[in-house]
């Protein structure tokens, strides 16, 4: 279970820089833990404190791994991520899909089984 500034729909993750002016930028054992886990979950608040999606179609930041993430767990829901896009696992108490992907910006599809 890692932290993370940005996670793609495809799964890709960014967590060690985000390119800010005197930020120290660190991978630490991140990098290793995301390329040799079997699975890895990303704990995180979906939106940054300007309101921005960390959920996005591509990474802007550094990436620390490519299509490694798997789940997203966040004060919004539960988003399954990778080769298939982002599909919702579970939402929180009041939010639409329709809500979430106003909040990203991404077509994110319903959990499997439900209506699109």
């Amino acid at each position: 279970v890692l932290g993370a500034f940005q996670v793609s729909a495809g799964g890709d993750l960014a967590n060690w820089s985000t390119g800010a002016p005197g930020a120290i930028p660190a991978v630490g054992g991140a990098m290793d833990l995301a390329i040799g886990a079997k699975q890895v979950f990303v704990m995180m608040e979906l939106l940054t404190r300007n309101g921005q999606s960390k959920l996005v179609e591509a990474c802007t930041y550094p990436l620390t791994g490519i299509g490694c993430v798997s789940r997203i767990y966040s004060d919004h829901g539960v988003i399954d991520v990778g080769a298939h896009g982002a599909r919702v696992v579970e939402l929180v108490d009041g939010l639409s899909l329709d809500d979430l992907r106003a909040l990203t910006g991404l077509d994110i599809a319903p959990p499997t089984g439900a209506p699109a």
